[in-house]
């Protein structure tokens, strides 16, 4: 049925399960005038990139790093401190949602400090009690 040339492209794609908003006439129309090709993305508006991907790369090395083996007087990153390590090693500013993104994109995540383990005895005065030995 769908080889039928008599078919129009709302038929069709009813036939498929195509429900759409009417933007399968715009696809058969790129189809139609450059073939495949036209079925490609094509550039979209929008502001361009602020950074490009070797930015990326040097945040992600930077924040796999121990901040104690590159001089620094910590054991762990915060966003704070992995922006400025940034700035001053590479000087570049990234703003905290794209290092967020970034990093998040990356599959890795921000542990958070337990406050509660740090100097427990003075949020629990029975801490070394309940603890035992």
């Amino acid at each position: 049925m769908l080889d039928d040339l008599q078919l129009t492209a709302a038929e069709a794609g009813r036939h498929v399960g195509y429900c759409g908003d009417g933007s399968g006439i715009q696809w058969v129309r790129r189809f139609n005038e450059a073939g495949l090709e036209g079925l490609q993305d094509r550039p979209r508006s929008g502001r361009p990139r602020t950074h490009d991907e070797t930015v990326r790369s040097k945040l992600v090395a930077l924040a796999t790093q121990k901040p104690r083996t590159l001089g620094y007087p910590f054991e762990l990153w915060t966003l704070e401190r992995l922006q400025t390590a940034l700035k001053e090693r590479e000087g570049i500013h990234l703003s905290d949602s794209t290092i967020w993104t970034w990093l998040d994109e990356e599959g890795l995540q921000w542990k958070r400090q337990q406050s509660w383990f740090h100097d427990a005895q003075r949020h629990d005065p029975e801490f070394a009690e309940k603890r035992g030995r």
